[in-house]
């Protein structure tokens, strides 16, 4: 109706705009057959068209006298809700029928919802923001909400009393007010007689109202007792029809149980069948190949057979055909020798001889020729009946094949059959379990339906003036035991994120610091080796140390045996040139001794040498003798911090085992937290108190709601 009802017209912004507002109102009432109370409430379901900017939109025509309309019902409806925002005594509800339609649900006795819609684009701005704006001013608009109740013409009858008692005891009180004020005014005190019948008929007031209010509170109590003892027959009904259908759900469980342990059974025997025909498949694969192999086999041997009866027969007649020509050249031989015709001459006696020896090594080769012909048809003859006998024993085992053949397709065929069955019943026991869970479903509708029946009766045969405070404290006690669960699953939870996050914390710690050990490990890994290479290069180094001092020690040794040779000779030098120069002193006759000064000269240079080779010897000695105490101890510098070395790379190995070891009792205990308890869930689930809204009974439809409701959908620039 709405969609026919509406017009829709094309413009810049949105291609199909529905050019009006909307508002659906659903009238709701609800009576009490016991005490004739109704309750009357409406639902206003509305909804705004967007506002439009001409210069956006281009509209022309119809299209931009509809706009202005628009235009001009929200900027009333804007005008309604900045006037209730500031307070103002004037609200302009009657500038516009949208406004004064909805004017109980602006600033009335209602409860309403708005919804505001906004464009998210920056084309759009100008109009987002008074939207905002918009709904900012909607919000601070606070309505007052009471219970719409017709009263019947008793209970006005009773109102009507109520407040006449109340107004003559106002007026009473209003008189002896006045009369006091002007005994005061007179100078006149109170005497004690007054002053106790004031008293007295204060408290003969206050009894009188206390006795009233006990009156009605007796009366209410026994409508409460009535109104407990039907509902808690009521309640003893439901809870046996309740422990009925839980006893028949429990059943049904059991039997769905039974039903899905069957069906584990059927699939375990299937699955077992399955893996028995795979295995007969492989077995008879396995058979008709040795059939196979057999019946080549088979005919392999009759093959070797027919060629060997071919060749026994070959032989037969080779043998035959020698023995009846040797018979022949026998009897020949025999003829010629016994004939009469035969002259025997001295001349053809070696000629004769000759061919006698011939013919004996012909027969005797002959003779064993046959033999050998002989042994080998007997060879041939045990052969064939060798090969009879195998070729039996090949027929029999192929009889026996073929005969586990038929018997593995009979099984084959009998297991299809079964697992057939199988299948069958498994899908049947599917159906039956899926016909149990549509039962379950339906009786579990059907305790919801009663539940909502029980607490439909006890609306109806309740008194729900008297019941709202119980529902109410209802309400607050759910709703307290709910904010309560849900505080204390919030804190749970909070410190579940806490103690996951402190432990995402510990773990990343863990693994940075196992990044870092493996970094120094590695570090000193490569620090160890290049300490243990330089260990080495220093123990060749001390080596050469030591061989440099031993061949030093040597030298040593040996330029002071040269040294005190020198001396030796420079000494015996000096005496002999002593010892000449005296000579030629005392010599008479003085020659010229030339060779003996080249000679004197050649000693004196090589004993300059000498003495210089000694001093720088000596030098180099001093030099590496100065040298050795730093060499060693830069040796034991060395030691120590490769020892030192050592040390640290075995304790940070045992700090990184430890370090893991920790890790993984931490990973273990992480593992632990995370599993979910068995009942966690159905605990917490259980646990969770239903919400009850204010003004709903439990249970009940929100049809039956005592106060009205109004939702408001709109602003935006465009829908």
């Amino acid at each position: 109706y709405l969609k026919t009802a509406s017009s829709k017209k094309l413009h810049n912004n949105i291609c199909h705009s529905s050019r009006s507002h909307s508002i659906f109102l659903i009238n709701i009432k609800q009576e009490n057959t016991q005490t004739d109370q109704k309750l009357t409430g409406k639902l206003y379901l509305v909804d705004l068209a967007g506002s439009e900017k001409v210069g956006k939109t281009g509209a022309e025509g119809t299209v931009l006298d509809e706009a202005k309309m628009i235009n001009k019902s929200l900027s009333s409806l804007g005008n309604v809700i900045s006037a209730l925002a500031e307070g103002s005594s004037y609200v302009p509800y009657r500038d516009s029928k949208m406004t004064r339609i909805l004017q109980d649900s602006l600033g009335g006795n209602c409860r309403t919802t708005m919804v505001i819609c906004c464009s998210p684009s920056s084309f759009n701005d100008a109009e987002t923001r008074s939207t905002l704006m918009f709904g900012q001013r909607a919000k601070t608009i606070k309505n007052t909400v009471i219970l719409n109740v017709e009263l019947t013409a008793e209970q006005w009858k009773k109102k009507w009393e109520k407040e006449k008692e109340k107004n003559k005891t106002l007026r009473n009180t209003v008189t002896w007010l006045e009369n006091e004020l002007n005994r005061w005014r007179k100078g006149e005190g109170r005497t004690s007689t007054e002053v106790q019948n004031c008293l007295c008929w204060y408290l003969d007031d206050e009894i009188n109202q206390q006795s009233q209010l006990v009156e009605e509170l007796k009366q209410q109590m026994l409508e409460l007792e009535e109104l407990l003892g039907s509902s808690r027959r009521d309640h003893d009904t439901l809870q046996s029809e309740l422990n009925r259908l839980l006893a028949e759900n429990e059943a049904s469980k059991e039997e769905v149980k039974e039903v899905l342990q069957a069906l584990e059974e059927l699939a375990v025997n299937y699955d077992q069948k399955s893996q028995e025909v795979e295995d007969k498949a492989k077995e008879f694969e396995a058979l008709s190949e040795e059939l196979n192999e057999k019946s080549s086999c088979l005919t392999t041997i009759d093959s070797e057979l027919q060629k060997l009866k071919e060749m026994t027969n070959h032989q037969k007649k080779r043998v035959t055909e020698m023995m009846s020509s040797l018979l022949k050249d026998l009897a020949e031989i025999g003829i010629a020798v016994g004939s009469n015709d035969i002259k025997v001459n001295s001349i053809n006696n070696g000629v004769i001889d000759e061919e006698f020896t011939v013919a004996r090594l012909y027969i005797s080769k002959m003779k064993s020729e046959v033999k050998t012909m002989v042994r080998r048809s007997k060879q041939l003859e045990s052969s064939q009946a060798e090969r009879s006998q195998r070729l039996q024993e090949a027929e029999s085992e192929l009889t026996a094949c073929q005969l586990r053949v038929s018997q593995q397709e009979a099984k084959i065929k009998s297991l299809t059959d079964s697992l057939q069955n199988v299948e069958q019943k498994k899908r049947q026991l599917q159906e039956n379990v899926d016909l149990l869970n549509e039962e379950i479903v339906r009786i579990q509708a059907q305790g919801e339906q009663k539940l909502v029946c029980f607490w439909f009766c006890i609306c109806r045969h309740g008194a729900v003036s008297c019941l709202q405070e119980a529902v109410e404290k209802q309400i607050q006690s759910h709703r307290d035991a709910y904010q309560k669960q849900i505080s204390s699953l919030r804190d749970e939870l909070d410190s579940k994120e806490k103690l996951v996050m402190e432990l995402q914390d510990l773990n990343q710690q863990i693994v940075l610091e196992q990044e870092r050990l493996k970094v120094e490990h590695e570090k000193l890994k490569a620090a160890d080796q290049e300490k243990s290479r330089q260990l080495q290069e220093l123990t060749v180094l001390q080596d050469r140390r030591e061989q440099a001092r031993q061949d030093l020690k040597g030298l040593e040794e040996t330029v002071a045996r040269e040294l005190q040779t020198l001396h030796n000779l420079r000494r015996l030098f000096v005496k002999d040139l002593s010892r000449r120069v005296r000579k030629v002193k005392d010599s008479e006759d003085s020659e010229d001794s030339s060779a003996q000064k080249q000679k004197i000269s050649f000693l004196e240079s090589n004993l300059e040498q000498l003495t210089k080779v000694h001093k720088q010897l000596v030098r180099d000695n001093a030099d590496l003798r100065s040298e050795i105490p730093k060499v060693e101890k830069r040796l034991r510098a060395m030691v120590e911090r490769v020892k030192a070395l050592e040390a640290a790379l075995k304790e940070a190995k045992e700090s990184a085992a430890r370090e893991r070891k920790l890790y993984q009792q931490e990973m273990e205990r992480i593992k632990d937290a995370a599993k979910p308890k068995p009942n966690m869930g159905r605990r917490n689930s259980a646990q969770i108190a239903k919400p009850i809204r204010p003004g709903q009974l439990p249970g009940s439809s929100p049809l039956f709601s005592l106060n009205r409701s109004n939702i408001i959908r709109g602003g935006g620039n465009d829908r």
